[in-house]
């Protein structure tokens, strides 16, 4: 992790939130509360993914200094995110993949996303903040009660775990 501000990646300035790290956390926080009330399955979805995206922004606000460029050309957060914390990089692809099913979600489209979906998302997302809180050295509130539980009883949870080895 970079050490000095000179250190530090730089990506465009126009891209850096306008929050604190910290607060940019609590919003993602309260968006997995509001994710894991939230039915249907797609909206569902769609606001675990953001919550996620609020985490990897606070990430990029705390790690990331403004560099000034041109406005032409629009650069996902994940991809930011893998260039300013390569030790997420897993992670970043993994939220990457499911932002086309996110805006078809938010679109309004039915049956994007399956219930098992969702669920398996919304508690990613909930591991993803506690890793960005842990990396940047700030408090982690506990996960959220029957967030790991299965989608159904007998079912097991097979939510992808980035970084973990393949059984």
């Amino acid at each position: 992790m970079p050490t000095s501000p000179a250190q530090a990646p730089t990506v465009p300035a126009h891209v850096l939130p306008h929050r604190t790290p910290a607060q940019l956390l609590v919003v993602a926080r309260h968006g997995l509360a509001e994710a894991a009330r939230t039915r249907p399955d797609g909206l569902r979805y769609a606001a675990a993914h953001l919550a996620a995206l609020r985490a990897a922004a606070a990430l990029l606000a705390a790690r990331a200094r403004p560099a000034p460029t041109r406005r032409n050309r629009i650069t996902s957060v994940w991809v930011l995110l893998a260039a300013v914390a390569p030790e997420l990089d897993e992670w970043a692809a993994y939220f990457a993949t499911g932002a086309g099913k996110r805006a078809a979600a938010e679109a309004g489209i039915p049956r994007v996303v399956t219930a098992r979906e969702a669920d398996d998302l919304l508690r990613a997302a909930e591991e993803f903040v506690t890793v960005v809180e842990t990396a940047l050295g700030l408090a982690h509130q506990p996960a959220l009660d029957g967030l790991h539980q299965p989608t159904r009883l007998g079912t097991p949870d097979a939510t992808p775990r980035p970084g973990a080895a393949a059984a």
